[in-house]
């Protein structure tokens, strides 16, 4: 088994409660965790045989695309699609960060995690 991080993805997406943000826009960055059994393309080289981190990162780019109100619908829908593409990956952990949030006051960034462990 391995686990593998995707850090620091960042986007920028219309999200948010406020009409005005999904206006303007924000920053958002995204961590993404997975663990993954890799032995066979440890031994054979070759990107089929293991979970391509780079089709993680177009599923989680598309994902970013679509509107939402909220971080945690947000990340819920990241995790799912990536999770139901690929079954190999035996769990995961997604964390959706917007940096200087619409709060009425100062704030460098909130964020939201959530996992997903197969069972």
């Amino acid at each position: 088994m391995a686990l593998i991080a995707l850090e620091g993805m960042e986007f920028f997406g219309n999200h948010g409660c406020f009409p005005e943000e999904r206006i303007t826009g924000n920053r958002f960055l995204v961590d993404f965790w997975y663990d993954a059994d890799t032995e066979t393309a440890e031994k054979t080289d070759q990107i089929t045989d293991t979970v391509d981190y780079q089709e993680v990162y177009f599923l989680i780019r598309k994902e970013m695309k679509k509107p939402g109100s909220m971080i945690e619908h947000i990340a819920r829908r990241m995790l799912d699609a990536v999770v139901e593409k690929f079954p190999a990956i035996r769990s995961a952990k997604i964390k959706v960060t917007k940096v200087n949030p619409a709060v009425g006051g100062v704030m460098n960034k909130v964020s939201v995690t959530l996992t997903h462990n197969q069972d």
